[in-house]
C-alpha cells in the first residue's frame, strides 16, 4: 500500500511538472509576441528552462545516488514553485530568462528523482505500463497547462499563481514520503566517476535517447513557435489553446497502449514505426492552413509521438544494467533538453529567414532526419544488454 501511494504521489509531481511545462511555453510566447519581441528572441528565450536542464544534469547523479530520490524531488519541487510565484513580481527578459533557467533545473531534479524511484521499483515486465502511466499524466498535466494562457485575459500573473500554487501542493504531499535510495553494485564503488558511467550509458542507449530527443523537439517548438506561426496566420489564443490541446489528447489516448505494445513487441520497434509514420503524417500537414484540418494532423501525431519519452526512458532501462539506470535517466532528460534547446532556436530561425514557409515542413524534415537514423542505428536488444562488458564494469 505504501508503494502505491508513493507511486501516486509521484505521478501527481509528473502531472504537476506537465502544468507548469505547458503553461509557460505559450503564455511567454503570447506575452512576447505582443511586446513585440522577435521569434528568434522567443525561441531562445523558451530553450532557456531546457539549458538549465542541460546545465545541472552532470551534478545529479553522485548526490542521487548518496541521498536518494527524495531529497532531489523535494529540492527540485521548491526551485518550481518559488520561480514561479517570482514571475508574478518580477519583469522583464532578463530577469524571466534566470526564472526560466531555474525552473528548468528544479523540473530536471523532480524528474530524475520520480524516474528513478519508478524505474528501480518496478518489475522489468510492468515497465512498459508504469511508465506509460507516467507519461499519460504527465501528458494530462501538458494538456492543463497550455488552457491556463487564457486566464491571461484576468491578468499576466493569473497563470502563474495558479501554476505556483499547484506545485507547492505537490511539494506538500512529498514531505511524508519514505525516502528510496538507488541499488548500487558491490562494483560500484566511489573510484568510479560518473564520467564513466555517463559514457557507458551513452555507448549501450543512444539509440534510445533519440525518443526522448524528439519529444523535446516537438514539444517546445509546438508551443513555443507554434503559437507565433498561428497568431500570424490569423488564429486566437482559444484557437491555440485548442489546437495544442489536441495533440495532448491524442497523446493521452495512446500512451498506454503503445506502452504495452512496447512491452509486447520491443519499445526500438515500435519508436520505429512512430517515427517514420509522424514524419509523414507532418509533411501533410503543410499542405493548407486550415484549422480543422491542422487540428486533425495534430491529434494524429499525438498519437504517435506523444509516447516518445516514456517509450524512449522505458527502452533505455532496458539496454542498461540496473547500476547504470539513474545515470541513465539523467542523460535521458539531457537528451530530451537537447531536442527542448535546439528545436525552438531552430524554428525561430527558420521563420525569420523563411516567413512563408509553413511551420510543419520544419518540424517533419528534423523528425524525418531523427527517424532515419534510428532506423538506421537501432540494435538488438538481446545483444546489448547481454554485453559482457556491461556487466563487469568497473571490474
Amino acid at each position: 500500500m505504501k508503494n502505491k501511494f508513493q507511486f501516486y504521489v509521484m505521478i501527481s509531481i509528473v502531472t504537476i511538472s506537465g502544468i507548469s511545462q505547458g503553461m509557460l511555453l505559450p503564455v511567454i510566447a503570447v506575452i512576447f509576441e505582443k511586446e513585440g519581441v522577435s521569434a528568434g528572441l522567443n525561441g531562445f528565450h523558451a530553450s532557456v528552462l531546457y539549458l538549465g536542464i542541460l546545465a545541472i544534469s552532470p551534478f545529479l547523479e553522485k548526490p542521487l545516488r548518496r541521498y536518494g530520490t527524495k531529497p532531489m524531488i523535494l529540492i527540485g519541487c521548491l526551485a518550481v514553485w518559488s520561480s514561479l510565484f517570482l514571475f508574478i513580481f518580477i519583469k522583464g527578459f532578463i530577469s524571466w530568462l534566470v526564472l526560466r533557467f531555474l525552473i528548468g533545473v528544479g523540473d530536471h531534479m523532480l524528474h530524475v528523482g520520480s524516474q528513478t524511484w519508478i524505474t528501480t521499483s518496478t518489475d522489468k515486465s510492468k515497465m512498459g505500463r508504469s511508465l506509460s502511466i507516467y507519461g499519460l499524466f504527465f501528458s494530462v498535466g501538458f494538456a492543463i497547462g497550455p488552457i491556463l494562457s487564457n486566464t491571461l485575459q484576468f491578468g499576466e500573473y493569473v497563470p502563474f499563481l495558479i501554476s505556483g500554487i499547484c506545485c507547492f501542493i505537490g511539494w506538500l504531499f512529498v514531505l511524508p514520503l519514505k525516502n528510496s535510495i538507488p541499488v548500487s553494485s558491490e562494483k560500484d564503488s566511489s573510484n568510479r566517476s560518473s564520467f564513466n558511467r555517463y559514457r557507458l550509458v551513452l555507448k549501450y542507449s543512444w539509440v534510445a535517447m533519440l525518443g526522448p530527443m524528439v519529444y523535446g523537439i516537438l514539444e517546445a517548438m509546438l508551443n513555443s513557435n507554434f503559437p507565433v506561426f498561428a497568431m500570424r496566420s490569423g488564429f486566437s489564443i482559444k484557437d491555440i489553446s485548442f489546437l495544442l490541446l489536441g495533440f495532448t489528447v491524442g497523446g493521452i489516448i495512446t500512451q498506454i497502449p503503445l506502452g504495452y505494445l512496447g512491452d509486447r513487441f520491443g519499445r526500438g520497434k515500435v519508436l520505429k514505426v512512430v517515427l517514420i509514420l509522424s514524419t509523414c503524417v507532418f509533411l501533410t500537414g503543410s499542405f493548407t492552413s486550415q484549422f480543422y484540418f491542422i487540428a486533425i494532423v495534430l491529434i494524429l501525431t499525438g498519437t504517435l509521438l506523444g509516447s516518445c519519452f516514456s517509450l524512449g526512458l522505458g527502452y533505455v532501462n532496458d539496454l542498461l544494467s540496473e547500476d547504470l539506470i539513474p545515470a541513465g535517466n539523467i542523460i535521458t532528460g539531457m537528451a530530451f533538453s537537447i531536442g527542448s534547446v535546439s528545436g525552438p532556436i531552430i524554428g525561430g530561425k527558420v521563420m525569420e529567414l523563411f516567413p512563408h514557409l509553413n511551420f510543419f515542413i520544419s518540424i517533419s524534415v528534423l523528425i524525418g532526419i531523427i527517424a532515419i537514423i534510428f532506423a538506421l542505428n537501432s540494435v538488438s536488444l538481446k545483444s546489448v544488454n547481454k554485453s559482457e562488458e556491461q556487466l563487469k564494469i568497473g571490474s
